[in-house]
């Protein structure tokens, strides 16, 4: 079962182009995950990882900026911090906090 799992993840990324995927708020993608703990732990914990990123993708998310940079709190009240944040869904917010930050001419 645990090869029938990662047969199907495989496929995804061969058949449906990246891009008509949207993109993953995850710096690791929800199918790169999934097929990590399937490789990793078996087909078991590959669908409870499968179960775990659908619960949290896409349900509602804040982006806004803590203490410590970014941080997404999802729907279910739990936070992504910037080091697990995909680049793609950072990129138009950081570059519009650069575009007002203040930088002194010297």
């Amino acid at each position: 079962m645990k090869w029938f799992l990662i047969a199907i993840i495989k496929f995804y990324w061969i058949v449906i182009p990246d891009n008509k995927k949207r993109t993953c708020l995850f710096k690791e993608t929800c199918s790169r995950y999934v097929y990590r703990h399937t490789v990793e732990h078996g087909f078991f914990k590959g669908m409870k990882a499968l179960v775990e990123r659908v619960k949290k993708c896409r349900r509602g998310y804040q982006l806004y900026t803590g203490e410590n940079g970014f941080e997404i709190k999802l729907a279910d009240g739990s936070i992504i911090y910037e080091e697990e944040i995909s680049p793609l869904i950072l990129k138009p917010f950081s570059d519009a906090v650069n575009a007002y930050t203040f930088k002194p001419k010297y």
